[in-house]
């Protein structure tokens, strides 16, 4: 039965490839597209393959319906002809295999690295990143590597693609079982996380099975490639999980909350 709403993406074509982020094993560059602006491209060919884009995909307008600042998702049409141009053989195989759909976030020209050490995040923000990367147990928000931006003095999030890890575990990945986060007490911005019962509350009254539904719903079926189900079942499996691992947000609430009375 679809959502009785729905989400949408918009689609842009890479017109030109401006140059390569070397970050990681991913390898996402910076374009521009037909629209005249400059996106990061996550590429479906690269290393961690389509999975990755799914969880930027699924994490990133998970935070967006809950109010956190994350730059623009676009699916981002790159044609083969781009392969044959590059001259750099690594990059040029990897946009060979990224012919098709992939995922893009809109560029934030003149943003910086995220530094605890300069900005502290007010408790209520910082509640709920660190609540949002508990449910999706993203393993990528620690000192080393913040995954955010400052950019006109206000916090972005970038990079969930490391986020959902457990996709990648096989074909029953999204059965119901206790799932342990204890990379949570990694979190960049535990410390400041104080108010995370409130945020609780909050957020799933605002991730409703139809959100849920509607934000998985984005997902392309070309990325869903798995020969033993169909997409639509795949889609399902990232609901359930989803609603599974909400139901269970108390759990999670209270490992982030020992973490973090065992930092101060």
């Amino acid at each position: 039965m679809p959502p009785p709403f729905a989400l949408e993406l918009r689609t842009v074509a890479v017109t030109r490839y401006v140059t390569p982020l070397r970050e990681g094993g991913s390898l996402p560059a910076l374009v521009e597209a037909d629209d005249g602006f400059l996106y990061v491209v996550k590429f479906r060919g690269a290393g961690q393959g389509v999975k990755a884009l799914i969880a930027e995909l699924i994490v990133g307008e998970i935070a967006r319906v809950l109010g956190l600042r994350v730059p623009e998702l676009v699916f981002c049409e790159l044609d083969e002809s781009f392969g044959r141009t590059e001259p750099d053989e690594e990059i040029q195989d990897l946009l060979r295999a990224s012919t098709g759909r992939n995922l893009a976030l809109h560029y934030l020209s003149g943003a910086i690295t995220f530094d605890s050490l300069v900005t502290t995040v007010e408790p209520h923000l910082a509640s709920q990143i660190v609540w949002l990367d508990a449910l999706t147990l993203n393993v990528d928000r620690t000192v080393r590597n913040t995954n955010m931006l400052m950019w006109h003095k206000e916090l972005w999030l970038i990079d969930h693609g490391a986020a959902l890890y457990v996709h990648h575990a096989g074909p029953d990945w999204a059965l119901p079982r206790p799932r342990p986060f204890p990379q949570i007490k990694t979190h960049v911005l535990l410390p400041q996380a104080s108010e995370l019962a409130a945020v609780d509350a909050e957020s799933r009254a605002r991730l409703t099975p139809q959100v849920l539904r509607a934000i998985v719903a984005l997902v392309p079926d070309e990325w869903l490639t798995n020969e033993d189900a169909t997409a639509e079942e795949q889609r399902e499996a990232y609901v359930r999980f989803l609603e599974t691992r909400l139901a269970a947000s108390e759990t999670f609430v209270q490992e982030a909350q020992d973490a973090r009375n065992a930092l101060i």
